[in-house]
């Protein structure tokens, strides 16, 4: 089945990939390699640590290319960092980003809920 949207929500430590028509959705998940403590340590941001870790971010970069439409979300900073990611190493990804959006810890029916309603309310839902 081929699915044009996909929204992605993502951390530190993962990110939720979720490819869906208006009927289907089919969801995977994308854990980090790194290794680093979830704590601030002082002086350090949380974006520097995964701008440390790009292999976490082109993997996730990956999983989405096929995508037309794309929705990023998340709690923290994260969802900007793989935003300006995209920006610089996979600009044909970042050209397909309908928008990036704040939402904090969703399980991946509610994450798909608020996606499907999304792109409906945008007009975006084909």
């Amino acid at each position: 089945m081929s699915f044009n949207h996909v929204v992605v929500w993502l951390d530190q430590a993962e990110a939720h990939v979720i490819h869906f028509t208006r009927d289907a959705a089919e969801s995977e998940v994308i854990k980090t390699a790194s290794v680093h403590s979830q704590h601030k340590k002082a002086g350090v941001d949380a974006s520097v640590q995964s701008e440390q870790n790009p292999d976490y971010l082109n993997e996730i970069a990956a999983a989405i290319e096929a995508a037309q439409e794309i929705l990023i979300v998340g709690p923290g900073q994260e969802k900007l960092v793989f935003i300006k990611h995209l920006e610089k190493q996979h600009a044909a990804i970042a050209a397909k980003v309908v928008s990036v959006e704040t939402v904090d810890h969703p399980n991946d029916g509610q994450l798909l809920a608020f996606a499907r309603k999304y792109f409906v309310k945008e007009g975006i839902m084909h």
